[in-house]
C-alpha cells in the first residue's frame, strides 16, 4: 500500500484525493499503534523500558498520527503531498526499527507460547475489526 501511495501521491492535485488516501492511512497506521501498544509493548514491557524504547516508540506513534492530521487539514496540494511524503518517510523508519529491533527482542525474550497467543491475539482483533 505505501508503494502504491507514494506512486499516485505526485499526480495528485485535488485535496480531496490526497485527504482521502491520508485518511485511510491515518486509520491503519492508528489501528497499528493500537494493537502494538495493547499486545506487543504490554508482553515486553520491562525490557523495553529498560532499554529506552518505550519512548522513541509511543512518541514515533504520536508523530506518525500527527503529521497524518496535518496532510488532512491542509487544503493546498502541494503542501499535503510534502506532508504526506514525510510522514510516509517517518513511517517506513518506524516499521524498520520495529523489524530490526523490536521483533527480534520479542522473539528473543518470549517463549513460543507465548509469541502464538499474542498472534492469535492480534488475528481476532484484526478479524473482528474487518467485520
Amino acid at each position: 500500500m505505501f508503494d502504491q501511495i507514494e506512486q499516485t501521491l505526485p499526480g495528485l492535485t485535488i485535496p480531496a484525493e490526497i485527504q482521502s488516501r491520508a485518511h485511510m492511512m491515518a486509520s491503519l497506521l492508528h489501528d497499528h499503534g493500537e494493537t502494538e501498544q495493547n499486545l506487543l509493548y504490554a508482553a515486553l514491557d520491562h525490557m523495553l523500558k529498560e532499554k529506552d524504547h518505550f519512548g522513541r516508540l509511543f512518541t514515533e506513534h504520536r508523530e506518525m498520527d500527527g503529521r497524518m492530521e496535518l496532510v488532512i487539514r491542509t487544503n493546498d496540494p502541494v503542501e499535503a503531498r510534502r506532508l504526506f511524503q514525510e510522514a510516509m518517510v517517518l513511517t517506513r523508519e518506524h516499521f524498520l526499527y520495529e523489524e530490526q529491533t523490536i521483533f527480534p527482542l520479542a522473539e528473543k525474550h518470549l517463549q513460543n507460547e507465548s509469541l502464538e497467543k499474542l498472534g492469535a491475539l492480534w488475528k481476532q482483533r484484526h478479524t473482528s475489526s474487518r467485520r
